[in-house]
């Protein structure tokens, strides 16, 4: 007889999890693989890769990688179509342009869209068709508190984060009838190793202060919202952006 917690069980399923080498990404794909799914790596270099394969491995859980840039649609289409159906995706890769907006080119606006942005349309098109054919499926978009709360200096990132929660939104309407639910995920300040100089940084510490937690998330805090999203718990969560931010969001002052 299955109880309640089973419901986040992943038994079956397939997940990929795009920049998951390090970071949060790879803390998502951990907690997935714990929960019984087996796991598609994603990332640029194959051999950043093979640890985190090899490692999950010797733990009992069932992984592999796939490698392609997200800007390269021709890799992007022959790695999945390689790696077979996928029942979970989360779709975490994303860069950063820390620039004021004036000194951001057009092309450069451009092509962090692209990247950050284009790039999730372009794979979710590539998963689709499976989830549709099953009647099941879990697209899970990374987004950003950047995304409602700007700050100078990074236009191309924030444009793209707010993008990808609108896409959610989109794509929950069009696809829900399908069996596919999909959502958001709003980090808020993660202590991960892109955000290590910042953590120090006389901005890291205001961030701090301003969160009412009064501390930088670490990264497997990140890892509960992400299981959920993908679980059968949450058949019926379907165009919602999960904020994981320790309350900053909620706040203006703290």
């Amino acid at each position: 007889m299955s109880t309640f917690p089973d419901q986040f069980r992943l038994v079956g399923r397939t997940a990929l999890v795009t920049g998951s080498g390090r970071g949060l990404g790879w803390e998502m794909v951990k907690a997935l693989a714990e929960a019984g799914a087996r796991v598609l790596l994603h990332g640029r270099l194959a051999e950043r890769l093979a640890p985190r394969v090899a490692e999950l491995r010797r733990s009992g859980y069932a992984a592999d990688a796939v490698v392609f840039e997200m800007a390269d649609r021709p890799a992007m289409r022959e790695a999945l179509t390689g790696a077979g159906p996928v029942d979970v995706l989360i779709h975490n890769v994303g860069e950063r342009d820390r620039r004021p907006f004036a000194e951001i080119e057009p092309e450069d606006f451009a092509r962090l869209i692209d990247v950050d942005l284009s790039a999730a349309h372009a794979l979710i098109r590539l998963v689709v068709p499976g989830m549709i054919k099953q009647g099941w499926g879990r697209l899970i978009l990374v987004s950003s508190i950047a995304g409602q709360l700007a700050v100078p200096g990074a236009s191309s990132y924030i444009a793209a984060k707010a993008g990808l929660a609108a896409l959610a939104r989109a794509l929950a309407a069009e696809l829900g009838a399908s069996g596919i639910t999909t959502n958001a995920l709003s980090p808020g300040f993660f202590g991960t190793e892109t955000n290590a100089d910042l953590m120090v940084s006389p901005m890291g510490e205001r961030q701090r202060q301003r969160c009412p937690a009064k501390r930088w998330a670490r990264p497997e805090e990140i890892a509960g919202a992400a299981l959920f999203l993908a679980s059968p718990a949450a058949s019926y969560v379907n165009g919602h952006t999960l904020v994981v931010d320790g309350g900053v969001s909620a706040t203006y002052l703290a």
